[in-house]
């Protein structure tokens, strides 16, 4: 199976129309206030309007009120909801619930984000959101997330690649290498494919990123 491609931290349509045409996955939307990605929800409908049915709304949420994850999805249409921060398994499930207390039908699906570090327990994580599709693992930042950082990569080998998302200081040098090493479901990238101006990404980073898991993937099917 191919690696799959996310582009988060999207927030100009242009940029939000090339992906698609490059034939990436998912687009993340950014929905923390603090963060220099941040979407208000009017943008974020301009957003999700201008993506194509076959290309996935990511809604990425840190540690949000469950009114505001619901509202969200609801008024966008969002297709996995991120948990980003320190939510616990009953807040996710709050969050994805929906006005009876019944889980969103058909409903979303759902990434939980694990910031690594030496002593993450990951097939804890594993065991605590067994029900997320994926775990998304990123370096540690007291910032949640957006560091541009890279975390060491054999802590990620427990666990299973067909649940690990890979993110956390990728680029087009450094995503063949994190493919090759652990096969992830599909690799998650912001600040490498953006320029100087963490609100616009480049074109040509985006291009060359997308080459570059192209040609991991190929030299992965040749062993």
């Amino acid at each position: 199976m191919r690696t799959r491609v996310k582009f988060c931290g999207l927030v100009r349509e242009q940029d939000v129309r090339l992906a698609a045409s490059l034939g990436v996955d998912a687009l993340g939307l950014v929905f923390y206030a603090k963060s220099p990605r941040f979407v208000e929800p009017d943008l974020a409908l301009q957003l999700r309007r201008a993506m194509p049915s076959f290309v996935a709304a990511v809604g990425l949420f840190v540690n949000a009120p469950p009114a505001l994850v619901q509202e969200c999805q609801r008024r966008l249409g969002l297709d996995v909801i991120q948990f980003h921060g320190d939510e616990t398994p009953a807040q996710v499930h709050e969050s994805l619930a929906g006005p009876e207390g019944s889980r969103l039908a058909p409903g979303p699906a759902y990434w939980r984000a694990i910031r690594v570090q030496p002593e993450t327990d990951l097939l804890e994580s594993d065991r605590m959101f067994s029900d997320a599709e994926a775990l998304l693992l990123d370096a540690f930042s007291t910032g949640y997330g957006g560091s541009g950082k890279r975390f060491d990569w054999r802590l990620a080998q427990p666990l299973s690649p067909g649940r690990m998302i890979l993110s956390g200081g990728l680029d087009e040098h450094s995503v063949g290498e994190g493919i090759a090493q652990l096969s992830p479901l599909a690799v998650d990238v912001s600040s490498g494919i953006q320029t100087a101006d963490p609100r616009v990404k480049s074109a040509e980073l985006m291009e060359r990123f997308m080459q570059a898991v192209r040609t991991a993937d190929l030299l992965k099917e040749r062993r």
